[in-house]
C-alpha cells in the first residue's frame, strides 16, 4: 500500500466482510486492496457513463410510450 494512502472507517455487513476476508486470503491481497480496486472500477464505470450521456446530449428526446411503440414495430418486444 502506498505511504500516501488515507485511512477511512467503513462499516460492512458481516457477510460482506467475511467474503472479503476469504477472497483476500485466496488472492493473496489485502481487504484494503480489494476495496480500493472495487471503488476504482466503479468510478471508472461512472466516468464512462457520464461520457456516454454527454455524447448523446444533442439527441432528440422521445417519450416512453413512443419508445415502446418503436420496439414493438421493430419486433424487439
Amino acid at each position: 500500500m502506498s505511504t500516501q494512502a488515507k485511512r477511512a472507517t467503513v462499516y460492512l455487513r458481516p457477510e460482506l466482510h467475511k467474503a472479503l476476508r476469504l477472497k483476500a486470503v485466496e488472492t493473496s491481497t489485502s481487504v484494503s486492496e480489494l476495496i480500493n480496486k472495487a471503488v476504482r472500477e466503479t468510478l471508472v464505470e461512472d466516468a464512462e457513463d457520464f461520457a456516454a450521456f454527454e455524447g448523446r446530449a444533442g439527441e432528440p428526446l422521445i417519450s416512453y410510450d413512443e419508445m415502446v411503440k418503436r420496439l414493438r414495430k421493430d419486433g424487439r418486444i
